[in-house]
């Protein structure tokens, strides 16, 4: 790269964009390395991770053309997803200095729904490495993103922004006692045994839960999670059968179809008795068809629908939210002070922080 190399950024979060279409350019891992290696054709990057979560849907890269990378994001979303949707106006474009800071702020945990959860770092980790394995990354994000969890571990140990409900999993068991109260009489479902599905259901497991299910594609999976939480495992074509019986069923797959469609569950309910149904839909895109929700005693929360709740939550955290920046910027310092010794003299200004829009 020249002297003139820029670190960018863009993408979509869930501040800006809902649910519905974030989950329409959402990458499943088995995409991301052919997704990386489009994205650096069509934005003209030199190194590249794609990060794409239930919350966002981002690119990091390293270019000596950010306004091509940024014009060209949404083009290289539309082809590569075969949408029609205009994602431009909806992306947030950022570069230099800017896109530093962002990524140490979104690997604390500050630019979550809510807010210090921990489970974006190791999001942002995966996404890392497969780039990296892959030999998509070098000097410039791999010296970003191994400075950025540096930075995340240093605001997490002298800062108490991890403190409460502070992830997906225990916002889901707030809004499941809002609707049962008590939940040690609830039978829990969880489908898919990912990282997200085993917090939540161990949150589930410490407010009470007596009775866990734990349905998976692959059976030796959901068996070895179910013994951990001392539940029982459920064959995958067995699923729908034991859904009957539960009160709360929180889906986490990657499944790129609805796991549970509204005329499904219909058939479903009349076996349930009138008891009341609680459905958390933690997957992007989504497991369950939004107009489930219209069916009575049926109460359907998707990951947009946490929002609330974490929202109710921001206040208490704004004196640790500000620590929390306040020892992000000697790592931000740090890494800007370093790339302006890998610029070429005299022109080491390449790095400025700023900001741009699509």
């Amino acid at each position: 790269m020249n002297s003139r190399a820029h670190v960018v950024c863009g993408g979509l979060t869930f501040d800006e964009v809902p649910v519905e279409l974030r989950e329409k350019v959402a990458f499943r891992d088995a995409q991301l390395p052919d997704a990386l290696r489009e994205i650096k054709r069509m934005l003209g990057l030199r190194e590249a991770v794609l990060v794409s979560t239930c919350n966002r849907v981002e690119y990091f890269g390293a270019t000596t053309d950010p306004e091509q990378a940024a014009k060209a994001w949404p083009e290289f979303l539309r082809q590569f997803h075969s949408v029609t949707d205009n994602f431009a106006a909806l992306s947030f474009q950022m570069r230099d200095m800017a896109c530093v800071e962002h990524l140490y702020a979104v690997a604390s945990g500050l630019k979550s729904m809510v807010i210090g959860e921990t489970e974006v770092f190791g999001q942002l980790k995966d996404a890392y490495d497969i780039a990296h394995s892959h030999q998509q990354t070098g000097k410039w994000l791999n010296r970003l993103f191994q400075s950025s969890f540096a930075a995340a571990k240093s605001v997490r140990t002298r800062t108490g922004i991890t403190r409460g409900h502070v992830s997906v999993g225990s916002v889901s068991v707030e809004l499941a006692e809002k609707i049962f109260g008590d939940l040690h009489k609830c039978r829990v479902m969880v489908i898919g045994a990912g990282d997200t599905g085993e917090r939540t259901a161990r949150s589930l497991q410490r407010h009470g839960v007596p009775s866990i299910l734990v349905a998976n594609r692959t059976f030796d999976r959901a068996q070895e999670l179910a013994t951990e939480l001392g539940g029982e495992a459920v064959r995958w074509e067995d699923w729908e059968g034991h859904a009957i019986d539960a009160d709360i069923m929180i889906s986490s797959t990657s499944a790129p179809h609805y796991m549970l469609t509204r005329e499904k569950l219909e058939t479903l309910l009349p076996r349930r008795g009138r008891r009341p149904l609680f459905l958390i839909d933690l997957a992007v895109p989504r497991d369950f068809e939004p107009s489930i929700n219209l069916l009575d005693d049926v109460y359907l929360y998707d990951i947009d629908d946490l929002q609330s709740i974490a929202h109710s939550h921001l206040r208490e955290r704004q004196t640790e939210i500000a620590r929390s920046l306040e020892i992000l910027q000697p790592h931000v310092a740090r890494y800007m002070a370093w790339a302006a010794q890998q610029q070429d003299a005299p022109e080491a200004g390449g790095l400025t922080g700023e900001l741009v829009t699509a």
